[in-house]
């Protein structure tokens, strides 16, 4: 009888202990929640840190928690329970997102964590979930879905992000702490942002203005600081797995994608495993156009070959942009080590490739009434990137938390391409070799917070090329290289320091930071041949000493106020200084070894307000100062001004340093919460630059037009939709730049039109496995092209989308 009563004891405390153990879920897409604080509403703790967190399945210990248990987690409404209410609700809590919030953790502006509010730059917040629901193609696709950032396209495989006027080689792009611009990172419209996959990032942040006391050099612009994923360790004894995928469909490509990852964990060891494959069928653009337009941008032939010799031939579908298909395939693999509570170690292994693209807009050009080129597309971007990172945890010394960081890339680029019946085929082929070490480190004493580390790079550039015959089999021949033929290094070392000061709590903060930058360059000619320049070397050596001082001042919880000056540096690369390269028909571009650094000098002032806990509006205001900046211009060859380059007469063009510029502009932000399930959100963004001249100022290039997103979100439990516009203003050809990288050629007659397009997505998470997703983007077919974009954007676009998670 004793041991029957025992036996019913322990199954009784057995189902009170179940009872207590909680699950934490996403209310969308019904995944588990980690690191969720939970509180007992008549327990106070210390600092009010929480009594417990959740683990990575979502699940916590109740049972020493009294009264009623209150939730919260970064990028979650709180939400309290009363034991009874948790006693039916089967131990689930479901947390909703949130919209803007300040109390959101960033990165990016000092490269620990931190919060918003504390920091006076602006910064956008883009996590693993947002960028799940946003379900976009590539990384350029997110960007511009933010309806913060600009991006201008080439050709269907491109996606060139313009920040705050300055784009391509000065903007700086970080994935995993590591810088990826490189020595050859040129100044007109880059891809290279193709090569990151968003289906694997934990978050992608975006700093908007000087990025150059935390990160050097071309942060002039902004900061792209991209995060993959980690692997999850187990709390508990055991493994723990975890594996997603999706396949995903869209019509106006004819998309395909697939996309698979598996996280495994221990206590102590964890690896990830991501896999993302893509396959672009000719983009076909929108069928609704401004008759004053007429067949702006239509498709009316395309190249092939008919018995081996070039050919025009009708296009059936003039919508249809034949000539920018492309596929790519990206794997990352990750392998984590918790030496203790204080030390862990990652090693990250990351690998890209686009196959070929072609150059849409090179293949759509005409030359007396035939294709100027049979051929023309860039080969495989290939991105091997490894990386070893130390992370460190101290409560005494001289940093609380450290981040040591040793990588290697290796970036291949390739440009081919034959003229309109020619047996001529050229092709250029460009190696870089990147080593970095980053060593970060935070300190926290009283109300001050240090953070401060050093950088070192070396780039090494190998540019080769040649001309084959495939039509006649004749032997190939040498060809003039983009890049100096006798290889070219570059090479980096900074110290920096950056200081947080909580002058008042919760009301007066003071945001400074210092950097000093030394940045090397060399390139040689062992052949001039083609060109025979009146130098064989180009030597520099530039040092920079950078800074930002900001004030962040919050009265009250509901206002927020900001002022920020700021300095950034730019050394001239490879590309300024020494690249040989035909930018537009007709123009070819020769090195200049006299470049200078490029500097701006920024003001920021910011305000927002929130309005009985449901409004919130917000805008920033910027002045930059624009000094020594590289533009193209006008210049001789051997006192020519234009010379014979592949096969044609062209205009001698250099990159030289304009006397000074300016930029200004500002973004505003509403958002209003109808309640927990809807909001609505606005954005604006304006931009103005001009550089001066002894008479009336020039048009700097890579100034966007006006443009913003307008949104009404919805989240009902299992179900998160959104309804938004975007939008873009005029580019009038008064603001065009013309000898710089804005594409007039591809613009109407009166510039650039305004346009907009409406659309809708939704997500229905079925049960905690299977969720369905579906889009129709461009709901108008408007045809509308990106400023300065040289290929149609997308027409109406249907895209479905199926996930697993398990």
């Amino acid at each position: 009888m004793i041991r029957y009563t025992l036996l019913g004891m322990l199954l009784c405390l057995s189902l009170w202990s179940m009872a207590q153990t909680v699950t934490v879920l996403d209310a969308n897409t019904m995944s588990p929640l980690a690191n969720v604080g939970i509180w007992g509403k008549d327990q106070a703790t210390e600092d009010d840190k929480p009594l417990v967190l959740t683990d990575a399945k979502g699940q916590a210990d109740l049972s020493f928690i009294t009264g009623d248990y209150m939730f919260w987690a970064q990028g979650f409404e709180a939400t309290t329970i009363s034991p009874a209410e948790f006693e039916k609700s089967n131990g689930q809590v479901l947390l909703f997102p949130l919209g803007y919030s300040l109390d959101e953790i960033v990165v990016s502006a000092s490269k620990f964590e931190e919060k918003r509010k504390d920091v006076a730059q602006p910064v956008e917040v883009l996590k693993a979930r947002d960028l799940a629901f946003m379900n976009q193609s590539t990384s350029a696709d997110v960007l511009q879905n933010t309806g913060n950032v600009l991006v201008q396209k080439s050709q269907l495989g491109g996606g060139s992000p313009i920040i705050r006027g300055f784009e391509a080689n000065k903007v700086l792009m970080v994935v995993d702490g590591v810088r990826m611009n490189n020595a050859i990172y040129r100044g007109g419209h880059l891809q290279n942002i193709l090569s990151l996959d968003n289906t694997i990032m934990d978050r992608v942040e975006i700093l908007f203005g000087p990025g150059s006391t935390v990160y050097g050099s071309d942060a002039l612009g902004g900061v792209m600081n991209f995060t993959t994923k980690n692997p999850i360790l187990n709390a508990d004894t055991g493994l723990y797995a975890k594996a997603n995928a999706f396949t995903r469909y869209s019509s106006v490509a004819g998309e395909m994608s697939g996309h698979a990852d598996l996280s495994l964990g221990g206590q102590k060891f964890g690896s990830l495993t991501s896999m993302t494959f893509s396959n672009f069928g000719d983009l076909r653009q929108g069928d609704r156009r401004n008759p004053f337009y007429g067949d702006w941008g239509k498709r009316p032939w395309y190249q092939t070959q008919i018995g081996g010799v070039d050919s025009m031939v009708p296009n059936p579908d003039p919508n249809l942009q034949v000539g920018s298909a492309y596929k790519q395939y990206d794997i990352l693999q990750k392998f984590m080590f918790k030496q203790s509570e204080r030390v862990s170690h990652i090693l990250n292994f990351q690998y890209g490739n686009t196959g070929n693209v072609p150059r849409y807009d090179r293949l759509s050009q005409m030359s007396g009434g035939n294709p100027r080129f049979a051929e023309w597309y860039y080969g495989p971007a290939k991105r091997l990137f490894g990386s070893y990172t130390l992370g460190l945890k101290s409560a005494k010394g001289f940093f609380d938390n450290g981040r040591i960081i040793l990588a290697y890339q290796n970036i291949e680029e390739s440009r081919h391409d034959r003229r309109w019946r020619s047996d001529d085929f050229n092709h250029r082929t460009e190696q870089v070799d990147i080593l970095s070490l980053n060593a970060d480190f935070a300190k926290k004493i009283k109300r001050h917070e240090l953070r401060y580390g050093l950088e070192g790079t070396y780039n090494y550039v190998n540019s080769t090329a040649e001309r084959t015959h495939p039509l006649t089999g004749n032997a190939s021949e040498a060809l003039d290289t983009r890049y100096p033929n006798g290889g070219s290094s570059m090479t980096s070392a900074a110290v920096y320091v950056t200081h947080n000061w909580e002058i008042l709590e919760e009301k007066l903060i003071l945001n400074d930071g210092l950097r000093l930058s030394n940045v090397g360059l060399q390139s040689e000619w062992t052949d001039t041949t083609f060109f025979p320049f009146p130098f064989t070397k180009v030597t520099q050596n530039n040092t920079a000493l950078t800074g930002s001082l900001g004030l962040v001042y919050m009265p009250g919880a509901d206002w927020r106020f900001t002022v920020l000056g700021s300095t950034g540096f730019r050394a001239p690369n490879v590309d300024d200084l020494s690249k040989v390269f035909e930018s537009v028909p007709g123009r070819v571009i020769i090195p200049n070894p006299d470049l200078k650094p490029e500097n701006t000098y920024n003001l920021d002032l910011g305000i927002s307000k929130t309005i009985a806990k449901q409004v919130t509006l917000g805008g920033n205001a910027f002045y930059t100062l624009y000094k020594n900046a590289i533009n193209t211009g006008l210049g001789t060859f051997e006192g020519k001004d234009s010379i014979l380059y592949d096969g044609q007469l062209s205009q001698v063009t250099t990159s030289q340093n304009a006397r000074e510029g300016y930029i200004y502009g500002g973004s505003a932000y509403l958002g209003f919460e109808f309640n927990t399930h809807f909001r609505l959100v606005n954005t604006l963004n304006y931009t103005y630059g001009r550089l001066k001249t002894d008479t009336t100022d020039y048009p700097l290039d890579h100034i966007a037009p006006t443009f913003g997103k307008s949104s009404l979100q919805f989240s009902i439990k299992k179900l998160r939709g959104e309804c938004f516009v975007m939008w873009n203003g005029w580019k009038r050809l008064k603001d065009y730049n013309l000898v710089g990288e804005d594409n007039i050629d591809n613009a109407t007659p009166l510039g650039m039109p305004a346009w907009f397009t409406l659309n809708l997505r939704a997500a229905y998470q079925v049960n905690k496995y299977l969720q369905i997703q579906a889009a129709v983007e461009n709901i108008l077919d408007q045809n509308y092209r990106v400023f300065a974009s040289n290929i149609s954007a997308p027409g109406r676009n249907i895209v479905l989308t199926l996930r697993g998670t398990f």
